[in-house]
């Protein structure tokens, strides 16, 4: 049962949205009752958290020696998340946890931790392989990237495509890494693996092959990188 249930609220989320759903209705494509729902599952919210934990399984940080591929496949793990939630759900179901401290635990240790984790060790391996300063704030930079999701999944004013996570990490990394220049060559050089590699051929071939695209200048021109300030300056 606990699929069939799982599977027809996610069904009904994607369909009538998190304000338009109800136990019953979830029962009832299930081809269950209410009672035997709040039996497996004290609430609606805690029933919807379960399906879409389940849904997004375990979270592994990707790690391909490739900064900027690592990172904006990281950041995208928050994105896998979201997408599969109307507009307006991932705000009312927040609100509706954010009532009980259990179930707000249970929403950040389902939703945000994970992903959250995960971007976080990517920043780590590249600080350690010596990609980023180590002055680097790692944990306002975890923030820095992560906002870029959250900002537009709670007020959803707009949609997160893959094009703006690879200029946000590229926006980012001209400012924190120790050489950008060097990443952007390692990056063009994966791209020989078309499994992993096969978005990172450069943003300015990108450019080229989109006319109008809303990159900005600042964001792909990589013959003058911004200077490095050493660690301690």
């Amino acid at each position: 049962m606990d699929h069939s249930v799982r599977e027809a609220a996610l069904t009904l989320l994607m369909e009538v949205g998190y304000r338009g759903l109800s136990v019953d209705a979830i029962a009832r494509s299930a081809g269950s009752n209410r009672a035997a729902v709040y039996r497996r599952w004290p609430s609606l919210p805690a029933l919807v958290l379960d399906a879409l934990a389940t849904r997004l399984g375990e979270v592994r940080a990707p790690d391909t020696g490739c900064t900027i591929c690592d990172l904006s496949d990281a950041i995208k793990l928050h994105l896998n998340i979201f997408r599969r939630l109307p507009p307006d759900s991932l705000a009312s179901l927040l609100a509706d946890c954010n009532a009980t401290p259990a179930l707000r635990e249970t929403f950040m240790g389902s939703l945000f931790r994970p992903p959250r984790a995960a971007v976080a060790q990517v920043l780590d391996t590249a600080i350690a392989r010596g990609d980023l300063r180590e002055d680097t704030n790692r944990d306002l930079l975890l923030d820095l990237l992560a906002s870029l999701v959250h900002y537009r999944a709670l007020f959803a004013h707009a949609p997160t495509t893959d094009d703006d996570v690879e200029d946000a990490v590229h926006a980012l990394l001209r400012g924190v890494a120790v050489d950008y220049e060097q990443l952007v060559a390692i990056s063009k050089a994966k791209t020989g693996d078309p499994l992993i590699h096969h978005r990172h051929v450069g943003l300015e071939s990108r450019d080229a092959a989109e006319p109008g695209s809303r990159t900005s200048a600042a964001v792909i021109d990589t013959a003058s990188p911004p200077a490095v300030r050493n660690a301690g300056e």
